[in-house]
């Protein structure tokens, strides 16, 4: 019997209700149980693919090819269980296929409203495919309030009144906001959150309180009374150090027992659970034993959002090997000039990498940043995008071929890299064109690899296949793949039919990688992807040698 929990916000957004509902993941995990966790999104969008970093920060991309929210890459790092595309919707899907339902006349001539038929769609995207899951934790994005969120608390509301109180739970993550001159912590905001959330006809049974400092026990004492919670289900949401210590700051202060209790598991609630794993996790991040320094060489490094599970995954990187990662992040545009220091932000840098991205802007000083660790034997990391920068760099300046570039800039003469127009999915041919939608028309996903035997990144995964998630539209153009090979350029990673280079590298570089998938959507902090954990051990013999 699965038994869900809806997990809200107000007040305002990014309190955290997506850690709060991955942390709750991992302490149920720890108790022996199984869960699964889902987002409902309430922008119109049919999926985030198509929006900026800027306004939506990282896409994340499961192994099924959905593009889905950042806070799928906190459900998976925190639980290790794979997410999939029944794991998130946006209003803009749910509105497509009640719309596609209606010309196809399934609803029998039926008037199409949001209740019955929007709420109905978006209880069975909740309830779908979670038989065998003791736990479905189900994030609802925005904040009570929002316009936009209306349809999903009705539908949830809806769904708490047929699952009843044994199969369902309300949480409610609000902000305690504090007010220097008045000198305290005030309790309105969430006061005012919960009689909102009431207004639609839910009732939260647990509140998390997030906050900078402790909560007084008289302000706990308040807040239940008003809010018409038990005091002891009205659970501190502390600022933390470090995010992973979010799961051990919520055992202590109860929240998992809460969640047991409500649903009549009182025996389970007082077994203490398994947390070796995140002490240790912790115990690494606090207490390392060096540290190293990393640039990070982007075009949206002015909103971090965009880069959230390559930070986190380098942070796994210093977890493998006891040191503490600093990450200096970089505007790409700052190397084109080739101004006197242009370079000095790199100088003490012990390892470079360079991230995904769309569009020319910054490319040319990414390119620069490639030749800058190519030549200066510093440690060197290219993703997707940065991949290709560095096969056009070294078509550059070890073929000679001057006028090397991508197709994704524009016509050029030497298309190093180009449009990816036709590859294997399986069993199946997918095609793409210039005039296609730009939505989910990538190559998304996860995709085999056969790795070059004797080759770095063989030893490094310690395998002969390998299975990596992608998301682009641009490959590298294979008719170039021989003069790069005689120039020492080493496609160590191809594409099952030979045909799409999958991994670059340079051989006798201290280490010179680049991948054309997303290595950092498969790290976690228990399991750290292997490619970064290689990374940060080059990283740490070049802070010997500078």
């Amino acid at each position: 019997m699965t038994r869900f929990i809806f997990i809200t916000g107000g007040v305002v957004s990014s309190l955290g209700k997506g850690l709060a509902a991955a942390a709750l993941g991992a302490l149920l995990q720890a108790r022996g149980f199984s869960v699964r966790l889902r987002k409902l999104d309430p922008y119109l969008n049919v999926d985030p693919g198509t929006m900026s970093p800027y306004q939506h920060g990282e896409v994340y991309v499961t192994d099924d090819g959905a593009e889905t929210d950042l806070d799928l890459g906190h459900y998976e790092r925190f639980t290790g269980v794979a997410s999939r595309q029944s794991d998130n919707i946006t209003t803009g899907r749910i509105y497509s296929n009640v719309i596609a339902k209606e010309r196809r006349g399934d609803y029998l001539g039926a008037t199409v409203q949001v209740i019955p038929h929007v709420t109905d769609a978006i209880k069975e995207f909740v309830t779908a495919d979670v038989a065998d899951t003791d736990f479905l934790l189900c994030e609802i994005g925005g904040t009570v309030g929002d316009i936009e969120s209306l349809p999903f608390l009705e539908a949830i509301r809806q769904l708490g009144n047929e699952l009843g109180r044994e199969r369902a739970l309300f949480v409610h993550l609000t902000l305690l906001p504090w007010i220097p001159s008045a000198g305290e912590l005030k309790t309105k905001p969430t006061q005012h959150s919960v009689q909102e959330l009431q207004s639609v006809g839910i009732q939260p049974s647990i509140l998390l309180c997030r906050s900078d400092r402790d909560m007084p026990a008289a302000a706990r004492r308040k807040i239940g009374l008003f809010c018409n919670i038990r005091e002891e289900a009205v659970i501190p949401a502390l600022d933390a150090s470090t995010i992973y210590e979010v799961p051990l700051q919520y055992h202590e202060a109860g929240f998992d027992r809460e969640v047991l209790r409500h649903f009549g598991l009182a025996p389970q609630a007082e077994r203490a659970p398994e947390l070796g794993r995140w002490h240790e996790i912790v115990r690494r991040i606090k207490s390392p034993e060096g540290e190293v320094q990393i640039a990070v060489v982007g075009k949206y490094t002015n909103l971090l959002d965009a880069y959230k599970s390559l930070a986190e995954a380098l942070t796994h990187g210093g977890i493998a090997n006891n040191v503490r990662v600093r990450l200096n992040w970089l505007e790409s545009e700052q190397f084109e000039s080739g101004a006197p220091g242009a370079f000095d932000a790199l100088d003490g840098a012990h390892g470079i990498l360079v991230p995904g991205g769309f569009g020319e802007r910054g490319a040319e000083g990414k390119i620069a940043a490639v030749r800058y660790a190519r030549e200066r034997q510093v440690p060197y990391f290219g993703i997707c995008f940065g991949m290709q920068m560095a096969v056009i760099e070294a078509a550059r300046s070890l073929c000679g071929i001057s006028m090397a570039n991508s197709s994704e800039f524009g016509p050029t003469p030497e298309p190093i890299v180009g449009l990816l127009t036709e590859w294997v999915r399986g069993n199946m041919v997918e095609r793409r064109g210039n005039e296609d939608n730009k939505g989910g028309t990538m190559r998304l996903g996860a995709y085999d690899c056969l790795l070059k035997p004797g080759s770095h990144v063989r030893d490094i995964y310690g395998a002969a296949t390998i299975r990596e998630r992608h998301r682009h539209r641009y490959e590298v153009n294979i008719n170039y793949k021989e003069r790069l090979e005689r120039a020492g350029l080493s496609f160590s990673g191809m594409s099952p039919d030979g045909d799409l280079p999958e991994i670059v590298e340079i051989p006798g570089h201290p280490w010179f990688v680049g991948v054309q998938f997303h290595p950092e959507l498969k790290s976690k902090p228990f399991d750290p992807h292997p490619l970064f954990t290689s990374f940060i051990r080059a990283a740490v013999v070049q802070s010997r040698l500078v």
